[in-house]
């Protein structure tokens, strides 16, 4: 494959150097400037790909997870879900509170215009916006909502799709829907995600169950059938995740088994990393699954937010105590460097706008012993 993997000296510190403050020309953000951030743990920061870690107040209670957590226009605003609770930082993460609760217990976000994002449930169908500290719950177009995008060149204009391929557009900011497109998959496919291109709705690529991927970049009115998740021609392949670079909507990476190769008499599950040069068109294999590079079904995919070469992705278990690796992955070198820290894992990752060196760190308890 062409790829080595180096593991980084990396520890969880109790202290660390504040970053340094960066006024840039992202919205007025500026980078974090504490040592240590005040909240209930569940969200954190690194500037060193995860070598070091900012050390937070409160500690993470069994069983936490903070699936949603995204960076607004609004000036070092951020948002974040911890279970059901709706958490919000004014000054670039250094502070948490709590400034609603939700009705889900699992929420991921999705950042809009105008400081404003969405919540939802994945695989349900929870949808509210939120203004400022305000939640506005909506009605959902379908029942199992797997993926949402918003339109940054038009606010009040987003797209939901749900699980049999089906996509909806809103104008009014989610309060009226309507179908748009075909199935991605038609008829009687299990989808897993369908991921929006952030710069472009019209662009959308899907992952279904043994279908494997499929990209539209005229809003669903067709859908092109990927190729290259699957050594075998013609082989099927499950495609569970995909997310398009936010520096060039052309790169695509995303997670899948190769089908043939996990067959029940092959001894192999067959889990990749994929990256795709033309939109999610054709795909290469990156990254395969080892002991070296974990990999599951539900492996968190991180993009950087200004070199499409660089996938930030993650292993975590509290199992034996093992905690997380962090990884990054380089395509100019094809090279993984890892960094591991003692949470039981990482399931949302956000950058600072102004300083994208900066990655907030949604995290995660769920140890139950």
């Amino acid at each position: 494959m062409g790829w080595a993997v180096t593991a980084a000296v990396a520890t969880f510190v109790l202290a660390q150097s504040p970053v340094a403050q960066a006024a840039g020309p992202a919205g007025g953000w500026t980078a974090p400037s504490c040592t240590r951030v005040t909240g209930d743990g569940s969200v954190t920061f690194t500037a060193d790909d995860g070598a070091t870690v900012a050390p937070t107040t409160g500690t993470l209670k069994s069983v936490s997870y903070t699936h949603g957590l995204v960076a607004l226009d609004t000036p070092n605003t951020l948002l974040a879900t911890h279970n059901s609770e709706l958490q919000r930082s004014t000054d670039a993460g250094c502070t948490w509170t709590r400034i609603a609760t939700l009705d889900s217990g699992s929420t991921w976000l999705t950042a809009a215009p105008g400081g404003r994002a969405y919540a939802w449930e994945k695989s349900g169908r929870y949808l509210a916006r939120v203004d400022g500290g305000n939640v506005t719950k909506l009605t959902s177009p379908t029942g199992d909502i797997i993926g949402v995008g918003t339109d940054k060149a038009r606010p009040g204009h987003l797209r939901l799709a749900g699980s049999d391929g089906q996509l909806f557009d809103s104008t009014d900011a989610g309060a009226s829907w309507k179908p748009v497109g075909k199935l991605a998959f038609g008829e009687e496919a299990s989808v897993y995600s369908v991921t929006f291109d952030p710069t472009d709705l019209n662009h959308a690529v899907a992952g279904g169950m043994a279908t494997g991927g499929a990209v539209t970049t005229d809003g669903g009115a067709t859908w092109i059938p990927s190729t290259g998740l699957s050594a075998t021609p013609g082989g099927n392949a499950n495609l569970f995740s995909a997310v398009l670079s936010p520096a060039d909507p052309s790169v695509v990476y995303a997670l899948g088994i190769d089908l043939v190769e996990a067959a029940p008499s092959s001894g192999a599950e067959g889990r990749h990393l994929y990256r795709s040069t033309d939109g999610g068109r054709t795909y290469t294999r990156i990254v395969d699954d080892t002991r070296d590079t974990e990999l599951t079904n539900s492996t968190l995919l991180a993009p950087s937010p200004v070199d499409p070469n660089v996938l930030y992705f993650e292993y975590g278990t509290y199992f034996q105590g093992y905690g997380t690796d962090l990884y990054r992955y380089d395509a100019r070198t094809g090279k993984v460097t890892k960094s591991h820290n003692a949470f039981d894992g990482i399931s949302a990752i956000a950058f600072n706008p102004a300083q994208p060196k900066v990655m907030y760190l949604g995290l995660e308890e769920v140890r139950v012993d």
